[in-house]
Formats: structure tokens, sequence, C-alpha cells
């Protein structure tokens, strides 16, 4: 099965790539989610657009992203959270949450390009990264915090 990718899949392509997967993977998984559009020959606009968008959203170049990641890097943000007693969540700390931690705090960043490996689930301090650029990654330091 043909699929223009819409969203960024791990060991498979970026947005806007054609890939070919199997019919059940494609079927049950990419295209309920959101992650992937049946190929047609009128897809090629679509290709275009997501492309154009996945462009704009970017960082530009390598020098910057090292820029970027020098101001993620070197500070650390605040995640509050609802949290019980000792110090457990109710639930866990999305890449949403951290996401926007990080645009309060000034920072630029896109909550798809953060990769959480194990969930947040208690409080106190945590790393996660941010992929700033195809060859950069940042280190982020997050404090998680009862609000």
């Amino acid at each position: 099965m043909k699929l223009i990718l819409t969203q960024e899949v791990t060991g498979l392509g970026a947005p806007g790539d054609v890939v070919e997967v199997k019919d059940g993977y494609g079927r049950n998984y990419l295209i309920p989610r959101g992650l992937g559009l049946r190929w047609t020959k009128g897809g090629e606009k679509t290709i275009e657009s997501i492309k154009k968008a996945r462009e704009s959203r970017a960082v530009r170049d390598a020098d910057h992203a090292l820029e970027v990641k020098a101001t993620l890097e070197g500070s650390t943000f605040q995640v509050k959270v609802r949290a019980g007693e000792g110090g457990r969540l109710f639930g866990a700390v999305t890449t949403a949450d951290i996401a926007s931690a990080i645009v309060e705090a000034g920072g630029e960043v896109d909550k798809r390009t953060i990769v959480v490996a194990n969930p947040i689930k208690s409080l106190g301090a945590h790393t996660v990264t941010v992929k700033v650029h195809d060859e950069v990654e940042a280190k982020v330091s997050l404090n998680v915090v009862s609000a």
C-alpha cells in the first residue's frame, strides 16, 4: 500500500514522503491515527503543501539549530502538573505540557520534536531530548513541580 505521510513516523519517513507499507499497518495504524493518507495521482498537490508547511516550521540551517540548542540546554524549565500525596502525578507529563512550558519561558519548540524516553510520572528533575534539526539534538532539563 502506498501512503503519503502527514507526520513524522520514526523509522519510516518524514511528512510529505511517499512510502510503501504493508496493507494492515497502513489501514489499521497509520491512516486512523492521521499519520498518513492513501496515495493517489491527485496527491501531488497534497505532497507539495505538506512539504511547504514542513519547511516553514523547520529550523533553517545548522548554525541556527546550534543556537537554539545552546539556549535550550542552558536553562531548566518548570513544568507544572497536578500531583497527589508523595509526589505521584495524576497521569503523565505529555510532550504538549513540556512544549508549553518551554514556550512560556521564551523558547521555541514544537511538541512533535520532543522525545520522552520513559513516561514522566513523578515530581522532580527529568531530562528529555528535543530534535532541533535533523543532525542536532538538545538535552533539555525539566523540573516537574506540583501545580
